[in-house]
């Protein structure tokens, strides 16, 4: 018997009463139940959208039937169901000091919300991969500044001076945030970018700090930068602080730019002109950061792409170096811990590259620490693995908080459908920085 035009309509658009179903088991909170309700509309748009193009594309058949399309919504819901119970997780906020996390919790909220990856790419390595190419890359115009330091070389500092700022109009007084960049990274990487976008709303001035070789610049001496080794830094530190002493001043590091901010922070404890500092993905163990990424995979995907980057961006300068190093045996290095070998190590006067990784690796010198620090990490990071985050060390210090995802990968963070725009590491980003600067009083305070 043929079916009404009604009843094929309804066979062919059922509702997806699983979303609303799994919805409901979440807690009510209002963070957690914003996020679902975005997700769940989301998906309803999705459903909607497929089943139009599947009675449009296949009106007989087996989907003009309504049988694969019940399969295919079925799917759906059980995704769903599974994203939402598995996937979308509120992250873990570590910290040694209940003053610190109620600072955290009033003034800095992302961090206790529901972390929604992008539904199609949350996987680790894959939001590592994707984020370079999906995210927007917001105009920014720098001036540029170069420093001498003692040794007879030079830096290069991008400075985003945020002059049309109308909450701080006073260029003396105006909030300054330090960025530092990744292993080969310049002030030209897009979350360094959106870094600055996000403070440009808050009336903030930004400089970014490039390590030596990487920017552009020429090198005058044969030495570039290593994680360990914090002379650069310090002297940028109190460079900007010599120019406008009266104006609040936190830093921000990225990777390997976390790892020699939290190197620095170690060995000075209170002892250094900022008042706080975040932290994103960065690599506490530089032993486990090496293994993870020279794993067959992470080796193909990661490891031998920046051992590349590094041999590039030293090769530059090949003239210069060549007079310390054999260039050609460097050049020959397939991972970024033979380039070590070969290169930095020597480089920086350490014996052997394990004891540079000593001294390179963060968790080390956590305890030391003496001003708030944010750090946001995601356990799937194949170059900070999870299981080498120093959760029981942080506990030890009030000055430390770790924001842990389940998912993010490595200075990834995508959420939302289509993320070209704002992570969620932006957005902690954000928060705290303005945490900082509106509430400084309570924090530094603890």
């Amino acid at each position: 018997m043929r079916r009404s035009p009604a009843l094929h309509r309804r066979a062919l658009h059922p509702p997806p009463p699983s979303v609303c179903v799994c919805v409901c088991c979440i807690p009510p909170t209002s963070a957690a139940f914003a996020a679902m309700r975005l997700l769940e509309t989301d998906l309803q748009v999705l459903t909607r959208e497929l089943s139009l193009y599947l009675e449009i594309q296949v009106p007989v058949g087996l989907f003009g039937s309504g049988v694969g399309l019940s399969l295919v919504l079925g799917f759906t819901a059980a995704f769903a169901c599974y994203y939402l119970n598995s996937i979308a997780k509120k992250p873990q906020l570590v910290t040694g000091s209940e003053s610190f996390s109620r600072f955290l919790q009033e003034h800095c909220p992302v961090v206790t919300e529901t972390y929604c990856p992008t539904v199609w790419c949350w996987e680790g390595r894959v939001q590592t991969l994707l984020r370079p190419f999906i995210t927007s890359r917001p105009p920014v115009e720098y001036r540029n500044e170069l420093i001498k330091t003692t040794d007879g070389g030079q830096i290069s500092l991008d400075w985003f001076d945020n002059n049309d700022s109308i909450c701080f109009p006073d260029a003396s007084t105006r909030p300054t945030i330090l960025l530092l960049p990744g292993l080969t990274g310049t002030s030209k990487e897009s979350y360094i970018l959106h870094m600055i976008q996000q403070s440009e709303m808050l009336g903030y001035r930004c400089v970014v700090f490039n390590n030596r070789g990487t920017a552009g610049e020429t090198l005058l001496t044969p030495r570039t930068y290593c994680a360990a080794n914090t002379e650069d830094l310090e002297a940028v530190i109190h460079h900007l602080h010599n120019m406008h002493a009266s104006a609040p001043f936190m830093a921000a590091g990225v990777s390997m730019g976390g790892m020699l901010l939290l190197n620095y922070l170690g060995q000075t404890g209170r002892e250094t002109p900022l008042m706080a500092a975040a932290i994103f993905s960065a690599g506490w163990n530089v032993f486990e950061s090496a293994e993870s990424l020279e794993k067959p995979l992470n080796w193909l995907l990661f490891n031998y792409y920046l051992t590349t980057c590094l041999q590039s961006s030293i090769n530059r300068h090949r003239q210069m170096l060549e007079k310390l190093f054999d260039m050609n045996l460097v050049m020959k290095a397939k991972t970024i811990r033979e380039f070590d070998k070969q290169f930095t190590s020597v480089m920086f006067g350490y014996c052997t590259v394990d004891d540079y990784y000593v001294d390179a690796s963060p968790y080390r010198k956590l305890k030391s620490i003496g001003i708030p620090v944010l750090c946001l990490n995601s356990l799937d990071d194949v170059f900070s693995p999870g299981h080498a985050i120093p959760i029981e060390t942080a506990k030890q210090n009030p000055n430390v908080a770790l924001v842990l995802t389940s998912y993010g990968g490595h200075i990834g963070f995508l959420e939302g459908m289509w993320p070209r725009k704002c992570t969620y590491m932006d957005r902690v980003f954000k928060q705290f920085v303005q945490a900082v600067f509106e509430h400084g009083n309570k924090i530094c305070s603890m």
